[in-house]
């Protein structure tokens, strides 16, 4: 099993969000950094896309591990709900695939 840390104190706004996020899942230099983009970045980690430097097989999943999510989410709930739902819908277009959820998201 994979483990991709993000650390919930440096989660400021959204555009902290998705620099965190380009860096700690490998997302290509274009990455449009919203919040489209990272679902479909993460909607491929078992194919050899080049969308994350993250490479899942095929029933491997992946932990998303958010520190200081507590504190997180009283300071910005919005991101916190948006990543527990984005991170849901993505499972499901694996499903979709006929694939195995490939996300498994862990508040610490």
């Amino acid at each position: 099993m994979s483990t991709v840390n993000l650390n919930g104190e440096l989660l400021t706004d959204w555009e902290a969000f998705h620099t965190v996020s380009q860096q700690a899942f490998g997302f290509p230099e274009f990455y449009g950094r919203n919040i489209s983009a990272w679902i479909d970045c993460l909607s491929y980690l078992r194919d050899d896309d080049g969308m994350s430097s993250v490479r899942l097989q095929e029933d491997e999943i992946l932990t998303i591990a958010l520190s200081h999510s507590e504190q997180l989410g009283h300071r910005f709930p919005e991101l916190l709900e948006e990543l527990q739902f984005c991170v849901a819908m993505i499972n499901e277009r694996y499903e979709d695939y006929g694939e195995k959820p490939a996300l498994q998201l862990l508040l610490l």
